[in-house]
């Protein structure tokens, strides 16, 4: 396959995002390391968190007060543009570019847009409802998740048998895993209920806005009632 076709059947708002990913984190490593910004620039990556992170509080006092404003509900996005870290944000754009392209097949580019907004503000929306915690949520990795459901859903319905289709769990499965294993070894922040709460919202959006998701769930209904 040619380096045009592969670019082709890469969506353009997955492609936006992990451009801007890479972009800002450029700047953090040179501020970080004096090469832009001045003095001051060490403190931007701590400043940006402060200032475009999903807050918890924040999202608590919204919900008390009843005052929702732009800052609070930007939030809801901005996160995933920012990362603790060079690693952290470059594995996060090459998986966002990787599954994007994954689920190309199967999903136009506009339903590939709604899986990353939709899993982004999910992911927020969970971290922010069933935590109690002042850590800030950040990185894209919830949008990433979104994909994995979408994904796991194609092999799921192109799953022949109980087993082929309990198999379609597998991937997320040992990514939860290895997520339970580092926060419990290491510590960390409970970032992996934002990343659950994306994961079910793309599998389940995938029944509605895959390009054959109302045939192929029609399909497996009467398959299973002709068992």
């Amino acid at each position: 396959m040619s380096n045009s076709a592969i670019f082709q059947r890469l969506p353009l708002l997955p492609a936006l995002l992990a451009g801007a990913i890479l972009a800002v984190e450029l700047a953090f490593q040179a501020g970080a390391h004096g090469l832009a910004g001045g003095p001051g620039a060490i403190g931007w990556r701590s400043a940006a968190i402060v200032r475009y992170a999903f807050a918890d509080p924040l999202f608590d006092s919204m919900l008390t007060t009843r005052h929702i404003t732009l800052d609070g509900l930007k939030r809801f996005f901005s996160y995933a543009l920012i990362h603790h870290g060079a690693t952290h944000a470059v594995f996060g754009a090459v998986l966002l570019l990787a599954l994007a392209k994954g689920v190309a097949g199967s999903f136009q580019a506009w339903a590939v847009a709604v899986l990353i907004l939709a899993g982004t503000l999910t992911g927020a929306l969970c971290y922010g409802l069933a935590l109690n915690t002042r850590v800030a949520l950040i990185g894209i990795y919830p949008a990433v998740y979104a994909l994995i459901g979408a994904w796991t859903w194609s092999l799921f319905m192109t799953g022949q048998g109980p087993r082929a289709r309990l198999a379609a769990f597998r991937l997320i499965g040992m990514l939860a895993g290895l997520q339970l294993l580092f926060q419990i070894t290491v510590g960390g922040s409970s970032e992996w209920v934002a990343s659950l709460g994306a994961f079910v919202t793309g599998f389940l959006l995938s029944f509605v806005i895959a390009t054959d998701g109302p045939a192929r769930l029609r399909a497996w209904r009467d398959q299973a009632r002709q068992r």
